[in-house]
């Protein structure tokens, strides 16, 4: 028999829709915390001081109204709640925590170092390669990558690290490795690795091409190690 395809084995349907948000509410954190904060505005011109009013009589106090709710964070609204704290950036790399439904989970997390597409200049939402260890699932260092719009249906895509192709699974707009015993060579090679080259097919037939950079990846990786032992 073949080996399994990684989504039938590991993924439920939950799943891709929790990665996307942590995928958001990571990236949400740091663009938040560089944001310049906004310039006070300028105070109005000067005007001839008004002619005194009597003051009127003074009203029993009010009673004081109830402190309203502080405000989520952008990146927590994002993730539903769910805010993934950054562990350390390494490179192109981010390792991250966070524990959605309760179960801690620890991810690395990079975009691409370049992408393509052909036909070019075909619009898409931004790709990301994510590996996480999920200790309540058993998984360790899943590799997954969101492509940035929906795969043509049945079909696989690539990631070619070093010398060597890897098939991926695909649903919806995310790829997984299709053979599982497979995938701790892959991270292996990825760790050792300069870069690794995924290429996927869109619904409406759009060639993609995304690299990554692979510097900081190993580092990363030890780090959510140690965070989801």
């Amino acid at each position: 028999m073949g080996a399994f395809p990684r989504g039938l084995m590991h993924i439920d349907r939950r799943w891709p829709a929790v990665l996307s948000l942590l995928v958001a509410a990571a990236f949400a954190i740091p663009a938040f915390a560089q944001q310049p904060p906004a310039a006070s505005p300028a105070p109005p011109p000067a005007a001839a001081p008004a002619k005194p009013k009597p003051k009127p009589a003074p009203k029993p106090a009010a009673t004081a109204p109830a402190a309203a709710a502080k405000p989520a964070s952008p990146a927590a609204a994002v993730a539903g709640g769910v805010q993934p704290k950054l562990l350390g950036q390494y490179g192109d790399w981010g390792a991250y925590t966070a524990s959605p439904g309760g179960k801690k989970i620890c991810f690395a997390l990079a975009k691409p170092a370049s992408s393509e597409t052909t036909p070019p200049n075909r619009p898409r939402n931004p790709s990301y390669m994510f590996i996480s260890t999920r200790p309540a699932d058993k998984v360790t260092n899943e590799v997954s990558i969101i492509i940035g719009y929906p795969f043509k249906l049945g079909s696989e895509a690539t990631a070619d690290v070093g010398s060597t192709d890897y098939a991926l699974y695909t649903q919806q707009d995310g790829a997984w490795i299709k053979n599982a015993t497979e995938e701790a060579r892959m991270v292996d090679a990825m760790r050792s690795g300069q870069t690794a080259v995924v290429k996927g097919t869109s619904a409406k037939g759009t060639q993609s091409t995304d690299t990554f950079a692979l510097k900081g990846l190993s580092q990363a990786l030890d780090r959510t190690g140690q965070e989801c032992k």
